[in-house]
């Protein structure tokens, strides 16, 4: 099957009696009867399939796993309650039985940073950030750390950089470290990257994949060696994803594909377009043939899907005159997510990168006067027109 029928079929019409509903139920029950103690031992102890606490478990969360592992191409998925817990989760696992030390992309989501520098750092764990599309850094950082894992995302967030996934993979592998992959930006229509050889992949549902800005939710999928181990942490920490966002997320993914295409068909029409606006001095796009990462993302990404992400500068501009230019904008939505049907756009340097110093923003190269915008499902001609009003 391919990726728009498995999002449309896969979790759904369990048979839990002669009647099959067609779409997945809320099941809101905390926990469960079954007909003998005997029966509810072995649920337990997991040597029979079934529900006894909602902490280990859920049927509306378990089918939103079903799907999202099918479209993954995993062994198996963990629902939480945010992708950053979904990442906490996953970065523990991938450090279990390995050196606490972790290789990380420099230029990662601001959060991630943070969770790095202020959470895992703490307690111990040696972290070292390293230019994740430069492959030689890359080897040589893995090889002086010999972590227990490597982090990055597929698609950087805000700059859009796109490093070779299999290779670095392979680079982790021959060190016995696990490769985490936070994929929100990509999804699974663009780059699967348990096919190309990582462990560990993360999305934020509450972006492309539920897509509604209804939904706050993480997924982590993984392989077969890391799924005991991502369950156990989930039933002892319990960042659970609750049945009404479950379903909801479920809901959203049915049209995923639908979305993502015509998001990403737009956001190409949309980068082209501004790449010649005399008041925009950069732009930054996956699809740009000068783009630093073009012979990766042309040998690793379908033809035609760059993802639905775009930054660019504003020419000769501060603080000031970026926010004058968001407050002109009437159709693309100013707020801090992406991944919704409508466009939205965000200024890092006060939301998604924030935490992080100045002087640290400068030197991923984020400046005052860039801005994300994050590509909807409108007509390609209104979000132009929106953007180009608001340049003046």
């Amino acid at each position: 099957m391919n990726l728009h029928t498995k999002a449309v079929h896969a979790g759904d019409r369990k048979k839990a009696s002669q009647a099959i509903p067609v779409t997945t139920p809320i099941v809101t029950a905390s926990s469960y009867l079954y007909e003998s103690m005997e029966q509810l031992d072995r649920v337990f102890s997991e040597e029979d399939e079934g529900y006894c606490y909602a902490r280990y478990d859920n049927p509306t969360s378990h089918a939103l796993e079903e799907v999202i592992t099918c479209m993954e191409g995993g062994f198996g998925s963990l629902t939480t309650s945010s992708g950053m817990s979904a990442l906490q989760v996953a970065l523990q696992a991938a450090l279990t039985d390995r050196r606490r030390s972790i290789v990380a992309a420099g230029a990662l989501y601001g959060a991630s940073t943070r969770m790095l520098m202020s959470v895992f750092e703490p307690a111990g764990v040696d972290v070292r950030f390293v230019d994740i599309c430069d492959l030689e850094a890359v080897q040589a950082a893995i090889t002086d750390a010999r972590p227990g894992c490597v982090l990055l995302e597929t698609i950087s967030n805000p700059l859009l950089r796109v490093g070779q996934i299999d290779r670095i993979a392979q680079m982790a592998r021959e060190a016995g470290a696990a490769t985490v992959v936070d994929s929100t930006f990509a999804t699974p229509l663009l780059v699967r990257p348990l096919e190309l050889g990582a462990n560990l992949v993360v999305h934020s549902l509450t972006k492309y994949l539920a897509g509604h800005g209804d939904v706050l939710g993480g997924v982590i999928v993984s392989d077969e060696p890391h799924f005991a181990t991502i369950r156990a942490l989930a039933r002892i920490c319990g960042p659970n994803l609750g049945p009404f966002e479950s379903y909801l997320a479920m809901r959203g993914i049915k049209t995923f594909p639908l979305r993502m295409e015509r998001q990403c068909a737009n956001a190409c029409r949309i980068a082209t377009s501004l790449a010649s606006h005399p008041g925009i001095a950069k732009v930054y796009f996956p699809a740009d043939p000068n783009h630093p990462d073009a012979t990766t993302i042309q040998r690793i990404f379908p033809a035609g899907l760059y993802g639905a992400m775009i930054s660019f500068e504003l020419k000769d501009a501060a603080r000031e005159q970026v926010f004058a230019f968001m407050d002109r904008l009437k159709l693309v939505v100013r707020g801090t997510s992406l991944g919704d049907v409508h466009s939205l756009m965000s200024y890092p340097a006060m939301s998604s990168h924030r935490d992080l110093a100045p002087k640290h923003r400068q030197r991923l190269g984020i400046g005052d006067n860039l801005v994300r915008l994050s590509v909807g499902i409108e007509g390609p001609e209104d979000i132009l027109a929106d953007l180009e009003q608001a340049l003046g």
